[in-house]
């Protein structure tokens, strides 16, 4: 399905317009930010099934449990943290304003800016438009949405689900390729949202500078986990499993590579080839039924990117472990290749300088390094780009305690991994390459909004004094008031 000429790029503008104009004419109170949010959760609710089809068509296939997992549950979650929530966002909020400023006031009132443009990408084509979505919708803001061209009949369900519960000049919908999202980057938004790449997020930011446009940067890194030697082996290795192996690893989050004690290295290795055999047990690619659990790669492209990724490190003498088609012939392999079903695969030891560690993986290869003490594995984290997710596993709260304040991430989950996403009152963002800005509960509604500084003077007031000349007792009141 090719949708890059849906929108034509001379309608960008006046769609932006539209929304703006909307706005300024009327701008959301609670009682249309709740009735919006609640009509979406009704439509979202209903369309959850063609939602999964949509999704698992775009990828080629993915689990329905995942789609679930990762799309449903959270949007679900989103919308009614969102609206429970809502008029408490809403309500200004008081602040001090110390005592040389007495008798006056101070209260900071959260206001809407206007129209947010998003941008999301692929891998979580539902939850990382919608969220976002949502807490624009929750500040009183109007959206203009354009969802990635590569799952097209997901963009598709969205812009239909959004049609049917917006009107046109509340929420719009563009869909396009990377011409269109370039000249989508470059309107005049009060906001922009984007999350992608590193290297896209760059040139989004590079486009929304000439309109002063403020920038939130959902991107990506290399997310470390660490093993400590305190910590069992079997249970880092299944919730790491979790956090590498969900969705094929095409998530931003995901673990990107393990540091583990160099004493229990190779335990490690065959400990995470288990738990991989045990995850996917009748793994047969002549057998769809068999890897139903299993996500594809989502294009060509991203499936090459990633064969290359290890062929670059066998090529440099690194141990590659492919738990389940080791054994396969030339032609299961073949078909793998045509269906872009890429198998779980363990790199032990890659080089600094290979491919897969000087790049975000963003797929189902785990490369598993060894440390000699827990200073060289965070030092091997500071020499990286800060990540957007760090997962130390240890149940010695100093090594944790050592772990993150050696080393700054987007996130953190100890002892699991990915869950910091979910939690609706954590906000969620990188730092420098890994992003700019937060998003997720009352974090997304600040970031959408204008926390709007206001200063009330009463009618009487010391500052009616403090005019030239300046002697007397006015001199002396100065001075006291600057000791």
């Amino acid at each position: 399905m090719d949708i890059t000429a849906d929108t034509p790029l001379d309608e960008l503008t006046a769609t932006r317009a539209r929304l703006r104009a909307a706005w300024q004419a009327r701008k959301p109170d609670h009682a249309q930010r709740r009735a919006d949010l609640v009509r979406l959760r009704d439509a979202f609710r209903a369309r959850i099934d063609s939602m999964d089809a949509a999704v698992r068509a775009d990828f080629g296939h993915r689990s329905e449990h995942e789609n679930l997992l990762s799309e449903a549950m959270i949007v679900l979650a989103e919308l009614d943290h969102a609206l429970k929530h809502l008029r408490g966002w809403m309500k200004p909020r008081r602040a001090a304003v110390g005592w040389r400023f007495w008798p006056a006031s101070a209260r900071i009132v959260p206001e809407p800016v206007g129209v947010v443009g998003i941008l999301s990408p692929w891998n979580y084509p539902v939850n990382l438009a919608l969220v976002p979505l949502i807490s624009a919708i929750a500040a009183g803001n109007h959206v203009y949405l354009k969802p990635s061209e590569h799952t097209p009949r997901t963009s598709q369900w969205m812009r239909e689900l959004l049609s049917d519960v917006f009107p046109a000049d509340r929420v719009a919908v563009a869909l396009g390729g990377a011409e269109l999202g370039a000249a989508f980057a470059a309107l005049p938004f009060d906001h922009l949202l984007f999350t992608g790449s590193t290297a896209v997020g760059r040139k989004v930011m590079a486009a929304a500078a000439p309109n002063l446009t403020p920038v939130t940067l959902e991107l990506g890194g290399k997310a470390p986990a660490i093993v400590c030697p305190d910590f069992d082996l079997a249970k880092a290795a299944s919730r790491i499993a979790t956090g590498k192996w969900f969705n094929a690893g095409q998530t931003c989050i995901g673990v990107d590579y393990v540091l583990v004690d160099e004493a229990r290295g190779g335990a490690f290795v065959e400990t995470i080839r288990t738990e991989v055999m045990a995850r996917y047990p009748d793994f047969d690619a002549t057998r769809p039924e068999s890897i139903r659990d299993y996500t594809r790669i989502i294009n060509d492209a991203q499936y090459a990117r990633l064969r290359g990724y290890v062929d670059d490190a066998r090529a440099r003498g690194t141990i590659v472990v492919e738990p389940l088609t080791s054994m396969l012939d030339a032609a299961s392999r073949s078909r793998m290749e045509r269906e872009r079903i890429f198998p779980p695969t363990l790199l032990a030891e890659p080089p600094a300088d290979s491919d897969v560690m000087r790049n975000e993986i963003f797929g189902p290869i785990l490369p598993i390094i060894t440390y000699r003490t827990l200073d060289e594995a965070i030092e091997r984290i500071r020499s990286l780009d800060r990540p957007l997710a760090l997962y130390p596993f240890s149940n010695d709260a100093r090594s944790i305690d050592a772990i993150v304040s050696g080393t700054l991430a987007g996130g953190v989950t100890v002892n699991d991994t990915l869950l910091h996403f979910g939690a609706h009152d954590l906000p969620f963002g990188g730092i420098g390459p890994s992003g700019i800005g937060a998003i997720h509960g009352r974090t997304g509604f600040d970031t959408f909004s204008k926390l709007l500084p206001v200063f009330r003077q009463r009618s009487l007031a010391g500052s009616d004094l403090l005019k030239p000349p300046y002697r007397g007792k006015v001199n002396a009141m100065i001075r006291w008031l600057s000791k």
